[in-house]
């Protein structure tokens, strides 16, 4: 079984703030907002969303296909595909736009600022799902508006089962064109906070979103993650990582988790806790590409984690 990962490619620049954001700024200001963080901690590294849930999909064994449109920097990020075995076949080069780029402050609690700049990105749409593959799964991250929209359109044409997750494209799409996406999508993955926001543009209630999908699935940080599906919701517990170092790319390796009991076609609670495990490995490490294992290792972790057998 081969998945199509639609969705952005990019560099991003990772900065750390040695304080908490809410001691410098103050709520009663937000309109006139000016501050400045200093952060002696910085790192460049190979992100965005398709580029990090195929790396971790990799990681379980699976033959991602990444699809998207990069710059014309993107020599060191094609080699650092060559070396895990990841395809590029279906990225495409721009030579008139950068890669996506990503900048992004972390404070000590966790909470992020980011800065993204798309690039090539914004021309996602120039790329079509293949037909002469035999993809068995998509999805949909974020990604150029008009791209997201046409893969989507195609996945469903083609009747290839899809994830839709808007992510941090969201803001791009009103409340019709949501309801779009979830009437063509298979599955359903937000965050918490994008639940929220898709509730208020589409008007509809969760119970209501999971009646349109085969599952929608809310993840809560260190709080675990929920799944609504066929008219009931499993509570999926949070794997402990064993530290906390960067949450950057965590929602990017629990929907490769997602993708892995799909394609494997495991049950909601054992899939759940594959990408809750896949997010907290992620947590221990800097940067959205820098942590590894093999699969034995990963089914000691789950066994340790939930105490049954993957």
């Amino acid at each position: 079984m081969s998945a199509l990962i639609c969705g952005s490619m990019a560099y991003d620049t990772i900065m750390v703030f040695h304080d908490k954001f809410k001691h410098h700024i103050l709520p009663e200001k937000i309109h006139i907002l000016n501050v400045s963080f200093l952060v002696p901690v910085m790192r460049r590294e190979f992100g965005g969303c398709a580029g990090n849930i195929a790396y971790n999909l990799k990681l379980l064994a699976e033959e991602p296909l990444i699809m998207a449109t990069v710059g014309h920097d993107f020599e060191p990020y094609a080699q650092w595909l060559a070396q895990n075995q990841l395809s590029s076949e279906f990225i495409q080069i721009l030579d008139n736009h950068y890669t996506g780029q990503a900048y992004i402050t972390t404070d000590e609690e966790a909470n992020q600022i980011t800065a993204f700049h798309p690039g090539a990105m914004n021309s996602s749409h120039l790329n079509s799902v293949p037909t002469d593959r035999q993809i068995s799964i998509g999805i949909v991250s974020p990604d150029g508006k008009e791209g997201m929209q046409l893969h989507a359109e195609q996945f469903a044409e083609l009747d290839i089962p899809f994830i839709f997750d808007p992510g941090q494209g969201m803001p791009m799409f009103n409340g019709e064109e949501l309801l779009k996406f979830i009437d063509q999508a298979t599955w359903m993955t937000l965050n918490d906070y994008e639940s929220e926001l898709m509730q208020e543009r589409t008007g509809l209630s969760l119970e209501q979103m999971a009646e349109r999908v085969d599952a929608l699935i809310i993840t809560l940080g260190a709080q675990g993650s929920q799944i609504y599906t066929h008219g009931e919701c499993i509570t999926i517990p949070a794997a402990k990582p064993k530290a906390i170092l960067d949450p950057t790319g965590c929602g990017d390796a629990y929907r490769a988790g997602l993708l892995y009991g799909l394609m494997n076609e495991l049950d909601w609670e054992t899939t759940g806790r594959v990408a809750s495990l896949m997010g907290a490995i992620k947590i221990e490490h800097n940067g959205t590409q820098n942590h590894a294992f093999d699969m034995d290792g990963f089914k000691q972790r789950y066994h340790d984690n939930f105490g049954s057998s993957l």
